[in-house]
């Protein structure tokens, strides 16, 4: 499905929690009537407790709070602070409770990685931002490297859609009844002149959403191609399409995750740098802090922010929402912003030193390819790599 454009929305690029908590805390703040926000990862702690405060001081005022975390990426919320929510009157669900059944059955590993905000039908968030410290990182260091969109205008309207869609489901769900929550009238009046889409990925009838956008994008790229992933490990028809890219001339640029923050993620990824060196394509590992973005840029024109990573877990098993953007100027500040990242925060990785390594630095990397292949073949997407 092509991703449907809307006209005239005002869209403002937040770089990492510093600009996105204080932006999401304000509209929270000034909700008056109802809110939705949706996070993989709500945690205790010192930005958790700053967003949860804003939440109950709203559901207190009478605000209609829905609050929608999944259940494996926020395991670690107590009870305690789920019953602090739940005093306050907020509407607290959780997606696939229970993470600690372990099974390799597709429908466990299914997850709500959706990051989304829309309060009062006139303003929305999206993006790759968890409600989590942005420092709380391996080791600590720096904040993590992220960005988040502001929303006014038309493109409110799908996406208070979207995510009333998904409460009202799971409602049904765990209840056995659909208990109709009274849809917020919507500002979907013009605010700017910027087009943008939503495109969400899940199991019916959006499978592969997120993916067509991207290789529509590709495929129509003539210059440049940026892509900053967290978790990048493309299957083939996203290989394919960047290799064609940057033989018919485009300048394809990766930044990906310098740090090691998940074994098998990290190592396994690395098994795709030499084909990808080897077409041309240009490979930057960010290192100075962790990365957790997953944007892109096109001809300086196309912009995607959002949740999904380049992966088999976000492309074909999560809930994933990314925004695309058609617009130049929003496309310049962020290719502006990973062009800062990618010349002082990165190192190239050169492709005469990674194809003349020696055996013994390629052995962990084939051994987490090999592994990442089993697992994703145990629930029947194998073939997909």
């Amino acid at each position: 499905m092509r991703p449907q454009y809307l006209g005239g929305n005002r869209l403002t690029l937040l770089r990492s929690g510093a600009e996105y908590f204080p932006a999401l805390e304000a509209a929270i703040r000034a909700a008056e009537r109802e809110l939705y926000l949706e996070a993989y990862i709500y945690m205790d702690d010192a930005t958790g407790r700053r967003i949860t405060e804003a939440l109950c001081d709203a559901a207190r005022r009478g605000v209609n709070v829905h609050v929608l975390v999944d259940g494996f990426g926020s395991q670690e919320l107590t009870a305690s602070f789920r019953k602090r929510l739940i005093d306050a009157t907020v509407k607290l669900s959780i997606f696939r409770p229970n993470p600690f059944s372990f099974s390799l059955r597709r429908h466990r590993l299914r997850r709500m990685h959706r990051k989304l905000a829309v309060v009062d039908g006139r303003v929305a968030f999206i993006g790759g931002i968890n409600i989590i410290d942005d420092c709380d990182v391996p080791g600590g260091g720096p904040p993590r490297f992220d960005y988040a969109v502001r929303i006014e205008g038309p493109l409110l309207r799908p996406i208070q859609r979207e995510m009333e869609r998904l409460w009202n489901k799971l409602a049904w769900l765990r209840l056995r009844k659909r208990p109709r929550e009274a849809a917020a009238p919507v500002d979907d009046t013009e605010k700017g002149t910027q087009r943008a889409a939503l495109v969400v990925r899940d199991n019916y009838p959006h499978r592969s959403d997120i993916e067509d956008a991207y290789l529509g994008a590709i495929y129509a790229a003539r210059e440049e191609i940026i892509i900053a992933n967290a978790y990048f490990f493309p299957g083939r028809r996203l290989r394919r399409a960047l290799i064609h890219a940057s033989r018919r001339g485009v300048k394809v640029t990766l930044l990906l995750q310098g740090r090691v923050e998940y074994l098998l993620q990290h190592y396994a990824s690395r098994a795709l740098y030499g084909t990808l060196l080897e077409a041309g394509i240009a490979i930057h590992e960010y290192h100075r802090s962790y990365l957790h973005a997953k944007v892109a840029v096109f001809d300086g024109r196309l912009a995607t922010v959002g949740s999904s990573n380049i992966d088999p877990f976000s492309l074909l098993l999560a809930r994933e929402a990314n925004i695309f953007i058609d617009d130049a100027g929003f496309s310049r500040e962020l290719r502006s912003s990973l062009r800062e990242a990618l010349e002082a925060g990165s190192l190239v990785v050169e492709r005469s030193s990674w194809l003349t390594q020696p055996a013994w630095h390629r052995l962990p990397i084939w051994i987490a390819y090999g592994v990442a292949r089993f697992l994703m073949g145990m629930v029947g997407y194998g073939g997909s790599l």
